[in-house]
């Protein structure tokens, strides 16, 4: 083949394959796609990854496929998704858990870096968080709580879904504001450290409202506050943290799509249309809002600058536990 012959063959691909990725991207998907949950089930993460799955499916005539890859804190399902063919038909299904691990975990630990290794798509929605204890605890409000640990450095715990998650750092921020010494036990999952906490293995927990209101409604655990800033509509009986004496406290969880980096932004553009018109649908705003949870709705670009801002944010905070 003569040079003039291979730049010809050159260009004629380069030609080709400029003039397919728009048409690949408008057929997008075209095959079964999974949501990769780096946490168990039953929590709001695979909740809320359930939901998409059936929407995205009547939406798109594809499968897809939800896969709970847990363990070391969400990091081995975030390295699953990160490491995945950047195509589209790998997705993970992140929280602030991903966001604080940027600064919990070092690099060696966590085998990637969030913003390098993965493309925001959008965020899903957030949720308030409730302070329960078992029912044996003797404190009925969380001023007692916070005495009766004062009284005992050391004695008491709580549960949490594993290192770096939302409740462990919303327990080690409330241990830094109340002044406290309790013991941090990290479960598998959130459905394990419910079970923990409902059995009376451990004393206390922080978790999504969501998820603990059915257990607070059957007296299964005592509901001593809650971490917004208004009380929750689904726990209304329920003062907030600020409320009942800890000044400034508050802890949410919130939940996003994202995908590994390198992924085509005319599909990242596609998946972010989706996301934010199944947030906006009437009867999934209802449907989170009888559950405390609340939608969020931003572009890629948007989400990328929160992201970046939440991990500056634990950063900080993370600061403050190793100073307490």
């Amino acid at each position: 083949m003569t040079a003039r012959s291979f730049m010809l063959a050159m260009a004629a691909g380069l030609l080709a394959a400029f003039s397919a990725a728009p048409s690949s991207a408008q057929d997008y998907p075209s095959r079964a796609v999974r949501i990769v949950v780096p946490f168990g089930a039953g929590g709001p993460a695979d909740v809320a990854a359930r939901l998409i799955g059936n929407v995205f499916q009547e939406s798109f005539g594809q499968p897809f496929v939800i896969e709970n890859r847990t363990g070391a804190g969400g990091v081995i399902g975030t390295v699953e998704a990160a490491k995945s063919p950047a195509d589209g038909y790998t997705l993970l299904m992140m929280s602030n858990t991903q966001t604080a691990n940027e600064s919990l975990l070092t690099p060696d630990k966590r085998k990637y870096e969030l913003m390098r290794d993965l493309a925001p798509i959008a965020p899903v929605n957030y949720s308030d968080l409730v302070i329960v204890v078992n029912p044996s605890v003797p404190a009925k409000t969380l001023p007692e709580f916070i005495a009766l640990a004062k009284a005992q450095p050391g004695k008491l715990n709580y549960a949490s879904s594993g290192q770096g998650t939302p409740y462990h750092m919303a327990g080690e921020l409330f241990k830094a504001m109340a002044g406290i010494d309790i013991v941090h036990v990290p479960y598998r999952n959130s459905g394990e450290a419910r079970g923990g906490v409902i059995g009376g293995q451990v004393q206390m927990m922080i978790d999504a409202v969501p998820a603990m209101a059915p257990n607070v409604a059957e007296n299964q655990v005592r509901a001593l506050a809650t971490t917004g800033k208004q009380r929750s509509a689904v726990l209304p009986n329920v003062p907030t943290a600020i409320e009942a004496g800890v000044p400034g406290y508050e802890a949410t969880i919130w939940l996003g799509l994202m995908a590994p980096a390198g992924t085509p932004k005319p599909v990242i553009d596609k998946l972010n249309a989706a996301v934010n018109a199944m947030v906006k649908r009437p009867d999934i705003v209802k449907l989170w809002t009888e559950q405390g949870a609340a939608p969020m709705s931003m572009t890629p670009q948007q989400f990328d600058k929160f992201l970046r801002g939440d991990i500056a944010k634990w950063a900080d905070v993370v600061k403050k536990f190793d100073k307490s």
